[in-house]
């Protein structure tokens, strides 16, 4: 890291979930550069869950940044940063899902998006799913869907499925536990 080193940093927006910064940049050779950062306030967390019969739930929702749906892992931002991710993983999971978690596991951490934001993902795995009650957000509209784990890594290579972390933790869950 002694060829790149931080010079000046600038708060260009503050949100409710991320704050973008413009940094000046100085390298090895004197030159300068701006890079931007995308900061995610508070880390993230998002769960595989998985049926009895092996079938891993998904979350179908409208992503703004896309402009089009996208089927995903059940995921949400921490309350704050204290919050414990596995506790986050679990409450995402009832919010989005309506199921609770008998048990949950670790499976791998994400770093979403290297080049431009420090947001980073940790990924469990979610058995003994116990059904509740969804408790979705005013505005979040969610559809839940069941896949075996063959179809779902077919959609991958389709490109059907392109969400980083639900790629991750996909392929790792497969690799893990099939």
């Amino acid at each position: 890291m002694d060829d790149v080193k931080r010079i000046n940093r600038e708060l260009m927006y503050e949100g409710a979930i991320v704050d973008i910064y413009s940094d000046t940049m100085q390298f090895s050779n004197g030159n300068t550069a701006k890079w931007d950062l995308v900061a995610h306030r508070k880390g993230a967390a998002a769960v595989v869950p998985v049926l009895d019969n092996g079938k891993i739930l998904m979350v179908k929702q409208y992503r703004n940044a896309l402009d089009r749906y996208t089927l995903e892992i059940p995921a949400g931002a921490r309350d704050s940063v204290d919050e414990p991710t596995d506790v986050c993983a679990a409450r995402e999971l009832e919010e989005e899902t309506g199921y609770r978690a008998g048990k949950i596991e670790k499976l791998i951490t994400v770093a979403t998006t290297v080049a431009f934001c420090n947001e980073i993902i940790d990924i469990y795995v979610a058995t003994e799913l116990e059904k509740t009650e969804r408790h979705l957000d005013e505005n979040e509209f969610v559809d839940v869907e069941e896949y075996s784990i063959e179809d779902l890594t077919d959609m991958i290579f389709s490109g059907k499925i392109q969400d980083s972390k639900t790629l991750g933790a996909l392929l790792a869950y497969n690799k893990k536990y099939k």
